[in-house]
Formats: C-alpha cells, structure tokens, sequence
C-alpha cells in the first residue's frame, strides 16, 4: 500500500508526457514492428512478428512472438524512460512450457532490466529482475490468467516503488531497487509461448 500511494502521489505532481496506444497496424505483416527492436534473452529462437488477426482489440494487426528461446524481448527503439506507466493488451495463445505474456521497463541491454509477466500455465502474476542474463524473482501472486482471451497488463514504476496491475486488478505493489537508472521499454514472453499482443502505451515522467 506504501508503494501504492507514492506512485499515485508522483504521478498527480509530476508532468508526463503519455504516448497513444501503439497497434502495430503501420507494419508490414510478416515482419518485425517498425521501430522496434526484438531478440531474446539466452538461447533459442524468438520470432516476432506483425500478424493480422479479427479479434485484435485496435484491430487489424497484432505483434505475435511465435519462436522458442529462453526469455524473447521486443523493445521501443529511440525511448528511455526513467520513470512511468507502460501498459498492452496481450492475448496468450499456446505453450507446453510457458503460456506468458509480459512486459520489461529499465531494459539496459538483453542481460539487464526489469520484468512483469502474467503466466496463464501458472495462474499468476509475477515481477522478476534480469540480472547479466540470469533471471531473479521477487514475488509472485495467484491471479486469473485465462487462454484464447485479451488481457491488460499495467505496471507503474516511480523511483524504487513498483505497482502491476492485471485487467484492473492491482496484484504487486512494492519497492524494489535493483535496476536503477533510466532505460527502454517493451513486451516479453518465456519459452514457447506463443502470444499475441496490442495496443501497447507508456506515460513518462518529463524533467
């Protein structure tokens, strides 16, 4: 609850400057999003990709990562934010290993940054810390994660106070300090989920 209120007291007194809902819909199908960069963190082979799909929620494109590897990332090129909210729709789709849909903030390089992930196999909402390529939990909370169906995830992060929220739900709200600094923001998933996200936003902080 502390964390909780010092973002919401931030974020009244602080200037942001919010983007609008990026739907992937100027990019070529087949292709990475324009403007974007992908990979993956340790091994395999992430795909991403801009797909069409009828039950997008902007409508017609969707960015689908549909490759295998340990930890795939899709990032905003030319965006460094220190402090804000990012927020996607996501839609998980299929995964013997994992059924994820995520997002990173504070991302420095593929070693390094922050990770939100809501985990349909699992039924759960969890934070971790990427730290030189090897992954750090720091807690995980049940919560509803259905297949075949859109879902919101939010995370605000102002100075040390995180809050991450799931279709409206808030579900972690603490202080952590382990990734410091400003950096770039994205989506993510783990292993062979296979997820489709939309419409995704930030708001950060102006100096």
């Amino acid at each position: 609850m502390k964390a909780m209120m010092i973002a919401v007291a931030l974020l009244s007194t602080n200037a942001y400057a919010a983007s609008m809902p990026e739907a992937f819909d100027a990019s070529t199908v087949g292709q990475p999003p324009l403007g974007w960069t992908c990979g993956a963190t340790g091994k395999g082979t992430p795909h991403w990709s801009v797909e069409a799909d009828k039950s997008a929620p902007s409508g017609p494109k969707v960015l689908k990562q549909s490759g295998s590897a340990t930890y795939p990332w899709c990032v905003k090129n030319e965006l460094v934010v220190l402090d804000g909210v990012i927020e996607v729709k996501f839609k998980p789709i299929v995964g013997k290993e994992d059924q994820a849909g995520g997002m990173v903030w504070r991302w420095k390089n593929s070693g390094n940054y922050y990770v939100a992930r809501a985990n349909a196999l699992e039924g759960n909402v969890s934070l971790y810390y990427m730290k030189n390529g090897s992954r750090q939990t720091i807690v995980y909370k049940d919560a509803p994660v259905a297949l075949h169906r859109w879902h919101t995830l939010r995370v605000i992060f102002i100075g040390t106070a995180i809050q991450i929220a799931l279709d409206g739900k808030t579900y972690i709200d603490l202080q952590d300090s382990h990734i410091s600094g400003a950096g770039q923001v994205g989506v993510w998933t783990k292993a062979d989920s296979m997820t489709l996200f939309d419409e995704f936003s930030y708001s950060q902080s102006i100096p």
